[in-house]
C-alpha cells in the first residue's frame, strides 16, 4: 500500500485528507479508497476530531473519477470492485464527523460521488462536476444515481447523468450542489474558516443534527419530526447543553466536552 497516495494532516479538531495522485488527476484507485476507509474507521473513536476536510493535490483535480485501468483489469469482478467503493463512500456519509469537500478542480465520476458523500462542498472557481460514465458505456456506481437526485432533483440528475455534461462551479452552485464558490487561492482558507466555525460549536449537538438530517431525509415528514425530537431529547440532557446554557447566561465562552 502506497501511503503517499493520501496525505493525512491534523490540526486540533480538524483533519485534512489530501488525495495525492496529481499526475493521475487524483483518480480514486483502491489504495486511496482503502486508506480513506481505514482513517474514517479510526477517527470514529476519536471524539476530539469534529471536522474532516477532503481535497486533492494540485489545482487541476479534486478527484477525476475512479481508476479506469483498475475497472478494466477487474474483468468479471467489476461489480464487486465498485461495491467496495460504494461501501467506503457510505462510511463517509454516515460518519459522525462533519465532512467537507474542498473541490479544487475536476470532480468527475467517482470523484463527484466522493464530493456528494460529504456533508458540505466548497468549490474553487475552476472546479468542474460531472458523470462521464455513459461516455464509456458505464454508469455511476458509488452512489451517484441516488445522491444526486436528492440534492439537485430528479430532472437535473437525469440530465447530468444521461448527457455526461460537465458543470462549472457556478452552475453547480445554481443546481444546489455546492454551498460556496471562491477563488482557487482562497479555497483552503475559506474551508478552514468554515471548519473552525463548526468545530467551535457543541460537538454532541452537531452529531445529533447530522443524524437527524440523514435519517429524516429518508422518511416522511411526520417520521422525520419524531426523529428530531428523539435527538433533541438526547442533546437537551447532555453536559454540553448545560454548559452552553450556563455560559450564555454567564456571558462567557463555553467549554464543550462532547458529552
Amino acid at each position: 500500500m502506497n501511503e503517499k497516495d493520501l496525505i493525512f494532516k491534523r490540526e486540533g479538531p480538524i483533519v485534512t485528507l489530501t488525495i495525492n495522485r496529481e499526475k493521475a488527476l487524483n483518480a480514486l484507485n483502491q489504495n486511496v479508497l482503502s486508506q480513506i476507509e481505514k482513517i474514517f474507521l479510526e477517527l470514529e473513536s476519536e471524539d476530539e476530531v469534529i471536522v474532516v476536510v477532503i481535497t486533492g493535490a494540485g489545482n487541476k483535480a479534486f478527484a477525476a473519477g475512479a481508476d479506469v485501468r483498475e475497472i478494466k483489469e477487474a474483468g468479471d469482478k467489476r461489480t464487486e470492485l465498485i461495491s467496495q467503493g460504494q461501501g467506503i463512500l457510505s462510511k463517509i456519509r454516515n460518519s459522525e464527523k462533519v465532512v467537507i469537500a474542498a473541490v479544487n478542480g475536476y470532480a468527475l465520476g467517482g470523484g463527484f460521488e466522493l464530493a456528494l458523500a460529504c456533508d458540505l462542498r466548497i468549490a474553487s472557481e475552476n472546479a468542474r462536476f460531472g458523470f462521464p460514465e455513459v461516455k464509456l458505456g458505464l454508469m455511476p456506481g458509488y452512489g451517484g444515481t441516488q445522491l444526486l437526485p436528492r440534492l439537485a432533483g430528479v430532472g437535473k440528475a437525469k440530465y447530468l447523468i444521461f448527457s455526461g455534461e460537465m458543470l462549472t462551479a457556478t452552475e453547480a452552485y445554481q443546481f444546489g450542489l455546492v454551498e460556496r464558490v471562491v477563488s482557487s487561492e482562497a479555497l483552503m482558507e475559506e474551508v478552514n474558516t468554515i471548519a473552525k466555525k463548526i468545530a467551535s460549536n457543541g460537538p454532541f449537538a452537531i452529531k445529533a443534527c447530522k443524524r437527524a438530517i440523514n435519517r429524516g431525509i429518508e422518511c416522511p415528514l411526520v417520521d422525520g419530526l419524531k426523529i428530531e425530537l428523539e435527538e433533541y431529547d438526547r442533546v437537551s440532557h447532555s453536559q454540553d447543553a448545560e454548559e452552553g446554557i450556563n455560559s450564555f447566561l454567564e456571558k462567557r465562552t463555553p467549554t464543550f466536552k462532547g458529552k
